[in-house]
């Protein structure tokens, strides 16, 4: 994925201003896929010299009043023709499992602490985004653009659940280490 791409997609969900696109960000789109309030300027202003976007004409126009943007023809076709793109699989990769690996050979030192704080910004998370189906999905709020986003809150809680119960293995093996190993 790519901010373009996710600017764009926020843009035909609803017009908005950057400073709206961030808070949208902030509440929903950035729990996957997050950008700054700088980056979400500056791709605003690419999208729009590339004909994707345009500003909407103000009510009325004032000195420093945010622009509101919306999608043009051309930006729907490159978010379609993007999103019918075949794309691979990313490599997955975490620093936790590469200092895991390191600690096997230079000491566990700092490593189970660690291990705990991920274990409760994880459950934090899970618990966040369990709250939010129940809020937002409730049952029969089926309409395609629904089932949509309820699947990508789903990944999400598939995520941290197997996040969860990874990291309380991982301290139950760490538990079981013989002391030198630690």
């Amino acid at each position: 994925m790519s901010l373009p791409h996710a600017i764009l997609t926020a843009l035909l969900e609803r017009p908005s201003s950057g400073l709206e696109l961030t808070r949208r960000f902030d509440r929903s789109i950035g729990y996957f896929w997050s950008a700054t309030h700088q980056q979400i300027y500056r791709e605003l202003g690419k999208l729009e010299a590339e004909g994707h976007i345009r500003a909407l004409a103000s009510e009325q126009p004032a000195r420093g009043q945010k622009k509101r943007y919306e999608v043009l023809p051309a930006g729907r076709d490159e978010l379609a023709r993007w999103a019918a793109a075949s794309q691979d699989p990313k490599p997955y990769r975490d620093s936790l499992f590469l200092r895991l690996r390191a600690a096997a050979v230079v000491g566990t030192e700092g490593i189970e602490a660690d291990l705990r704080r991920h274990l409760e910004v994880h459950g934090k998370q899970l618990a966040e985004y369990e709250e939010i189906e129940k809020r937002d999905f409730p049952p029969g709020k089926d309409s395609p653009q629904d089932r949509l986003q309820h699947l990508i809150l789903r990944a999400g809680i598939d995520l941290e659940t197997f996040w969860t119960q990874w990291l309380t293995h991982a301290l139950e093996e760490f538990a079981g280490l013989p002391d030198q190993s630690r």
